[in-house]
């Protein structure tokens, strides 16, 4: 009676079940089994189970066979995966497999479920679709409130524009009005230094009137002539600010007695000097070195305008420079009114005074353009100040001596 009742089970169910032996064995198959895979009883029972499985995935399930043979457990089969099952004629269905098992006389049996579930994932595809569909209308829907809205923005920006049009215009004058002060007065910085070399050797000159001091009325006339030349230089170099800042200018490197080149510009600036004030120097540098003469005295020139001009009268000024291990390094060094820690932290804008230097004459510009000639060198500045104090401007840079050219 019980027999009869689990045959009546297998035969009615309304999902695939095959029962198999451990060699994969098809023994006994559900009706509802021989409907889904298209077979009769006869074709099935005998049969490998390989019988049923997709081309393809034959090698690799006869493999999961063994490792289920050797480890049985109750679980479903490709779990995280779709699984596909293959018809008689060939074509292949979506189906959901679980397994379970037993002994008989010390034999394995395994039993395999099989659910078709081609209308589960066409109900699940359509879901997908409906709302993919839906989020399509929803981004459909913010775009045309965010464009609408972007349209609302820009009327209002618009409307700024308009209201705010004029108080733009006057401010752009009046920034403008201002640059061109600044300039004036950078240009007057600048030229104040080989203007002053320019007088003192044309006052000289007037002395020297004799034949015999024909030597040193040349000496003058050169200094009168690279001083000339000097002026030349910053003059295109202010024509051309725009280049500088869009990196246009380009360093140009040569051999030169770096010492010789100190003393020259000391030389130049000795018509700045307050009275009492001295140049001292500490040079430590036999060898010519490789770096752009112009530049460099151009920054030397800027370095010490600013250290005579920020000086009391009667201290000193010392100028140290060394070439070794590879570097080569200037320093300048004052006892002058220094800077506050807040200040040097815009040391390097354009235009930018310290509060304390308010009182006198310079347009800010001097360490700015210091700062964009180093750039172009691939040097280096250290900037060490207190106030009342005075301060130290180290500038450096990669050194090559005679024998690397």
């Amino acid at each position: 009676m019980i027999t009869d009742l689990f045959s009546a089970v297998f035969a009615n169910a309304t999902i695939g079940i095959i029962l198999s032996d451990s060699r994969g064995r098809m023994i006994s198959v559900s009706h509802y089994a021989l409907q889904l895979f298209g077979y009769s009883d006869a074709e099935m029972v005998g049969q490998s189970i390989e019988l049923l499985v997709p081309d393809s995935l034959v090698h690799l399930h006869q493999n999961l066979r063994k490792s289920f043979n050797a480890r049985p457990e109750v679980r479903p089969m490709g779990h995280g995966r779709d699984l596909h099952v293959k018809r008689k004629d060939g074509s292949l269905f979506p189906a959901e497999i679980s397994l379970s098992y037993f002994y008989r006389e010390n034999e394995l049996f395994v039993v395999a479920y099989i659910i078709d579930t081609t209308y589960k994932k066409e109900a699940e595809r359509v879901l997908i679709e409906q709302k993919n569909r839906i989020e399509q209308l929803n981004a459909e829907l913010e775009q045309k409130v965010a464009d609408r809205t972007n349209a609302l923005m820009v009327t209002l920006h618009q409307l700024e524009l308009s209201k705010d049009e004029l108080s733009k215009a006057l401010t752009t004058e009046r920034e403008l009005g201002e640059l061109k002060s600044r300039f004036v007065s950078m240009a007057s910085h600048e030229f104040r230094t080989p203007l002053s070399a320019i007088q003192t050797s044309a006052d000289l000159l007037n002395k020297y009137t004799t034949t015999e001091q024909q030597d040193k009325r040349n000496r003058h006339i050169q200094r009168i002539k690279a001083s000339v030349n000097h002026l030349n230089d910053i003059l295109e170099e202010f024509l051309s600010v725009g280049k500088l800042e869009e990196g246009k200018i380009e360093a140009s490197y040569s051999l030169f007695d770096l010492e010789e080149l100190v003393t020259n510009v000391i030389t130049d600036v000795q018509g700045m000097l307050k009275p009492g004030q001295t140049i001292q120097t500490e040079p430590d540098c036999v060898s010519n070195v490789w770096l752009d003469p112009s530049l460099v005295r151009k920054m030397l020139v800027n370095l010490l305008s600013n250290a005579i001009k920020y000086s009391g009268e009667n201290q000193p000024i010392r100028v140290r420079f060394w070439c070794r291990d590879g570097q080569v390094c200037l320093s300048i060094e004052d006892q002058g009114i220094g800077m506050s820690t807040d200040d040097q932290k815009h040391l390097f804008e354009r235009f930018y005074r310290a509060k304390n230097v308010t009182a006198i004459q310079g347009t800010g510009l001097g360490l700015h353009i210091v700062a964009q000639y180093l750039t172009l060198l691939n040097g280096t500045i250290d900037f060490q100040s207190q106030l009342n104090q005075g301060t130290t401007v180290t500038i450096s840079f990669s050194h090559e001596d005679d024998s690397a050219h």
